[in-house]
């Protein structure tokens, strides 16, 4: 069965099982986790040993787990990337999320599939196709809009669940569309080892040589934030939200998942149709505020529109917030004037200024106020003559705040599940009937005599203190209730005992009634892929994902990038971001201004990063660019990648063999 149409799923990203449990306890309905191998993030895997009892701790709040096996697999790995798949069945994961159709081919267990987001589903006809070959999940790609999700949603089978990315980094290109770091390094983000050339500098210059952008990140994204968006993301057709950063540290999971389990509660509330699909309510000892976790800055991309200020062009890192500005700079410190009075700067916070485009990063070692309101004084731990250019009307930010930090650095959550107790007389002593908010039922017997409590108005006072004390278990209690024909003396050990092997019982019925999400079956007759012919962009990387994709009709099959078999000037990188869109140089940006239009044209420019030389190539009728490169020969001269030696060089054939 896939998430039911009417719950909401926040689905949160761990890089290790750690923070996967605090991902759970702060809010997440799902976490997705890389298992040993074949994660599409590198150096995030994890010990089987490990999931699984991150499995039996997610599943008592019905929290469920997802494990990455989402790279493009050699001919060498298929086996044990089958074996793991089976492995991660046996460990208790929930569902596996997988780029390579060639896994489909293989003899799976009957685990959930969901389609990454590197397969590079942004039309209805791919995402229908997904979903009728056995997909319960899909992953959409980040650059969709609202009516393209919606188009998605009225298209693909209702059993099929929509899942989008709502927080964190942005790759620039789409997912599953970028070679770039392949062809530079050998180092292929399809199989989770990207070496992040989108975030390097770049000169851009046109076709005669003039400087467009000089030194800037011009492929650098600023990060995803869909706060403002979640309802209309509903309203779309979305039911899982996704947070991206397995490669981040347990404060960012923490922070940013509590930040939107609040608001996708605050939806929940004004909806009573809709229901969240995990049990358990988090409380916090901190306040979330996505601003204060690593950023660099934030968009809401394309989901309302094609914007001019996606870009972080300026510089990848986290800059942070904006405090105040340098009043006065002394040998020994700097003073400052807050942009807010009530903003309090502490020992320990990290400030940094910009410096000939680059940040400068500042340890504050002693922060104090000045006496007049909002004016501080700081000693920084860096002498001050090593801090250039530091001088009065200097903006300053803060991307380090030292008391907020270490209130998530300690046990900074717990999850509860709401449980109502009655407790009732029997003929032989006295039940104990617990039911919690997922409607698990269970009832405890103690046997004792009936003996008259001496202070009637004390003793159900007592009983209810001694039901209630549920501190240390998964349980929190909603409402107690007695039933009995006159107060009763029960002695506080045997209440005590009551409590805990009722409690024990309830959490044993919930962890042995946990059902599993079982594999979705594919339609018969076997679906048509909705194209005849694929080029090295489908990623196709061995023999069983092209037996998939010739079984449902495809014609002709280029192998994968990575199978060094493309030499020529090539895309590299596909993306809906657009240089000349950003640099105002866009022809439709030209249309209708007098004197403008008809004067600026699409042509290509050119990116330069020390010897490298890419071309950027637009095309305008699906707003699009194309950073368009060639391998380089170290690389290609090079084995294609695999985990595993491959025995025999795998043979691709352009078109279906007679």
């Amino acid at each position: 069965m896939s998430l039911p149409a009417h719950h909401l799923e926040l689905l949160s990203p761990a890089r290790t099982a750690d923070i996967g449990r605090e991902a759970v306890l702060h809010g997440a309905d799902a976490v997705y986790i890389g298992g040993p191998g074949f994660g599409a993030r590198h150096n995030a895997g994890n010990p089987m040993t490990e999931i699984a009892e991150l499995c039996s701790f997610a599943h008592r709040f019905g929290v469920r787990i997802f494990v990455t096996l989402n790279t493009i697999l050699s001919d060498a790995e298929l086996e044990p990337a089958r074996r793991l798949a089976w492995e991660c069945h046996d460990a208790g994961v929930d569902a596996l999320i997988v780029q390579d159709m060639g896994l489909l081919e293989l003899d799976l267990p009957p685990i959930q599939l969901h389609a990454s987001t590197q397969c590079d589903i942004r039309t209805p006809e791919k995402a229908r196709f997904l979903g009728d070959v056995g997909f319960s999940q899909v992953v959409l790609a980040r650059e969709l809009g609202l009516e393209q999700i919606r188009s998605i949603r009225g298209a693909v089978p209702a059993d099929t669940v929509l899942e989008f990315f709502i927080h964190g980094a942005l790759c620039v290109a789409y997912s599953g569309q970028c070679f770039i770091s392949h062809a530079h390094s050998g180092r292929s983000a399809n199989r989770g080892d990207c070496s992040q050339d989108c975030r390097m500098p770049y000169t851009v210059t046109d076709a005669k040589g003039a400087v467009i952008a000089y030194e800037q990140h011009v492929l650098s994204m600023k990060d995803n934030n869909q706060t403002a968006n979640l309802a209309a993301l509903v309203d779309a057709g979305i039911r899982s939200f996704k947070i991206e950063g397995r490669y981040k540290d347990a404060a960012y999971v923490k922070n940013i998942t509590a930040h939107y389990r609040r608001e996708l509660d605050a939806i929940l509330e004004s909806r009573p149709e809709l229901a969240r699909a995990s049990s358990g309510h988090s409380r916090y000892r901190f306040i979330p505020a996505p601003d204060k976790t690593f950023n660099r800055g934030t968009t809401d991309y394309f989901v309302t529109g094609r914007k001019p200020d996606i870009g972080a062009f300026e510089s990848p890192k986290f800059v942070g917030q904006p405090i105040g500005a340098v009043t006065r700079v002394h040998t020994d410190g700097f003073e400052l004037e807050s942009s807010d009075p009530a903003l309090v700067l502490t020992n320990g916070d990290g400030l940094n200024y910009r410096y000939k485009r680059e940040p400068i990063g500042i340890q504050a070692n002693v922060v104090k106020p000045t006496g007049q309101p909002g004016h501080w004084h700081i000693t920084p731990n860096e002498p001050m003559k090593e801090l250039p250019g530091l001088s009065a009307g200097i903006s300053v930010n803060r991307n380090s705040d030292h008391h907020w930090e270490l209130a998530l650095n300690r046990p900074s959550a717990e999850r509860r599940i709401d449980v109502d107790l009655h407790l009732a007389e029997s003929p032989d002593g006295f039940t104990l009937a617990l039911a919690d908010e997922s409607g698990y039922r269970i009832t405890a017997s103690l046997a004792h005599a009936h003996t008259p409590a001496r202070d009637a108005e004390r003793a159900e006072t007592a009983v209810k203190e001694h039901l209630a004390r549920l501190g240390g278990t998964l349980f929190a209690p909603r409402t107690i209730s007695i039933a009995w024909s006159r107060p009763w003396f029960i002695p506080a050990s045997a209440l005590n005992a009551l409590r805990r092997e009722a409690v024990a019982t309830l959490e044993a019925a919930r962890l042995g009634g946990w059902q599993r999400p079982v594999r979705k079956t594919g339609i018969q007759p076997v679906p048509t892929y909705p194209e005849l012919n694929l080029s090295y962009l489908s990623n196709v990387y061995n023999h069983a994902a092209r037996a998939f994709y010739a079984r449902h009709g495809v014609q002709a099959i280029a192998p994968a990038y990575e199978a060094h078999e493309e030499t020529g000037e090539v895309s590299l990188m596909i993306t809906r971001h657009c240089v000349r869109f950003s640099f105002n140089l866009c022809p439709k940006q030209a249309k209708g201004i007098k004197g403008v239009q008809g004067q600026v044209r699409a042509d290509p420019l050119y990116l330069h990063h020390g010897p490298d030389r890419y071309t950027l190539r637009f095309d305008c009728k699906p707003c699009e660019m194309h950073v368009v490169g060639r391998i380089k020969k170290p690389v290609l001269n090079s084995p294609p990648p695999s985990s595993v030696p491959l025995t025999a060089p795998l043979q691709f054939h352009r078109r279906r063999p007679d």
